[in-house]
C-alpha cells in the first residue's frame, strides 16, 4: 500500500517528507507487542524495536509507539526488519486509565478519523455506559458514530434509537445486523480510502462479527454471548490495524467491561451539552442545582424535559472526572520531573566523553 492508502495525509506532512531521506522510510504501527512492531509501509511490512534511547526516556507507555502510529524507522541488515526513531505526533488519540490502583495511560489507537461504538441489542444495552464511552471517543479528536447491532433480534428496534438520541446529541445513530448482513451499506461513507475507523465496545456486543463481514472472511474468531447476561468472553486479545477491501483501514479493539475516563476536558461538556446549557439560565452563577430558587436544572427536571436517570450520571461522571484529573496532574508532575531527571543524566554522559 502507499502511504493514501495508509492513510497518510496533510495533516502529517510538516512533520516529516519521506522524498527527502533516503536512509529512513515512514510506517504505520499495524501490532504491537510488548518489545515489536509490525509497521505497515510502501515498502512492505516491517518488524521494528524502539531505540534504547526512546525506551529510556519514555515517561510511561503513551509515549512509545501505539496501534495507528505514524513513525520514522531505519531498515536494518535483517529482512524487513527495523529501528524505530521517531513517533509522528497523532491527530487523534482513543485512551483510557489503565486498570490497576497507577495512574497511567492506556492508549487504545491513535490517528482515528472515526469511532464505532458498537452497542448490542441485548443484556449489552446500557445508556449510561453509551454516555461514559462517548465522553473518551469526543476527548480523542475522533469523529463518534454509535452502531446498534444485533436488530434483528427485535421486530421494532425504533425505540432504541430514539432512546439513544436523547443521549447522545448529533451523534450519527446506526441500526445493523452483522450476523445477518443487514444495515452494513450503512458504514460505506466511514471506509473509505485512507480512512481509518476504530471499533471498541464491550465484549459479545459483535464487533469481531462485524469486522469478518467487513473484510468479507472469517478472520475474527467469535464466540457466542452467555444466554443470562448477554456476557461475551474476549474473542480479540490484541490491538490490530486491519486493511479493507473498500480501501479503508479498521482498528479491531479487545472488548472492555470497564471503562476508566483518562483527561476529561472538553469530552464532557460535548456529552451533556443540554445540561451544560441549562445551568447557564439559572437565576445564581454559582447554582449547585439542588434547592436554589429559580433553578433551571431543577425546573427541567420537574417539567420531564430533563431525565433523572441523565442528571444523576451527569455529576457522577463530573466528580470522577475531577477526581480522575487531580491524581492525573500530580502523577504528570513527578513523571516530567523523572523526565528531566534522565535527560540531565544523558547530558552528563555526554559531557564527560
Amino acid at each position: 500500500m502507499n502511504l493514501e492508502q495508509l492513510g497518510w495525509n496533510e495533516f502529517f506532512e510538516p512533520y516529516y517528507t519521506p522524498e527527502a531521506d533516503s536512509e529512513r522510510i515512514v510506517g504505520r504501527i499495524a501490532c504491537a507487542t510488548s518489545q515489536t512492531y509490525l509497521t505497515y509501509t510502501p515498502q512492505g511490512n516491517y518488524w521494528a524495536i524502539t531505540t534504547g534511547r526512546m525506551r529510556y526516556l519514555a515517561r510511561n507507555s503513551a509515549d512509545l509507539p501505539a496501534v495507528g502510529d505514524w513513525v520514522i524507522l531505519k531498515p536494518t541488515g535483517g529482512e524487513q526488519q527495523g529501528i524505530i526513531e521517531e513517533v509522528l505526533p497523532r491527530k487523534s488519540k482513543f485512551s483510557r486509565q489503565a486498570a490497576g490502583e497507577i495512574v497511567q495511560e492506556q492508549i487504545i489507537a491513535t490517528n482515528i478519523d472515526t469511532i464505532f461504538l458498537v452497542v448490542g441489542l441485548d443484556g449489552d444495552f446500557n445508556l449510561r455506559r453509551i454516555e461514559r464511552y462517548l465522553i473518551q471517543v469526543r476527548e480523542s479528536g475522533a469523529n463518534p458514530v454509535i452502531l446498534l447491532n444485533k436488530a434483528d433480534l427485535h421486530g421494532d428496534s425504533e425505540h432504541y434509537r430514539v432512546a439513544v438520541e436523547s443521549v447522545a446529541l448529533d451523534v450519527p445513530i446506526l441500526l445493523l445486523s452483522a450476523t445477518c448482513n443487514q444495515g452494513l451499506e450503512s458504514l460505506h461513507p466511514y471506509l473509505n480510502m485512507g480512512q481509518t475507523v476504530a471499533l471498541v465496545g464491550s465484549s459479545g456486543a459483535g464487533k469481531s462479527t462485524l469486522i469478518n463481514q467487513l473484510i468479507g472472511r472469517q478472520r475474527q474468531a467469535v464466540r457466542e454471548v452467555r444466554q443470562d447476561d448477554s456476557k461475551g468472553r474476549h474473542t480479540t486479545t490484541r490491538r490490530e490495524l486491519i486493511s479493507l477491501p473498500a480501501g479503508g483501514l479498521l482498528v479491531d479493539t479487545p472488548g472492555m467491561r470497564e471503562l476508566q475516563t483518562w483527561r476529561v476536558e472538553g469530552g464532557l461538556s460535548e456529552t451533556f451539552a443540554e445540561i451544560e446549557d441549562l445551568a447557564t439560565q439559572c437565576r445564581f452563577r454559582n447554582c449547585q442545582h439542588e434547592s436554589e430558587p429559580n433553578c433551571a436544572v431543577q425546573e427541567a427536571i420537574s417539567e420531564g424535559t430533563l431525565d433523572p436517570k441523565r442528571w444523576r450520571s451527569y455529576k457522577k461522571l463530573q466528580r470522577e472526572a475531577k477526581f480522575s484529573n487531580s491524581r492525573q496532574e500530580k502523577t504528570a508532575a513527578l513523571v516530567e520531573k523523572e523526565k528531566w531527571k534522565k535527560i540531565h543524566q544523558v547530558m552528563r554522559k555526554r559531557n564527560k566523553l
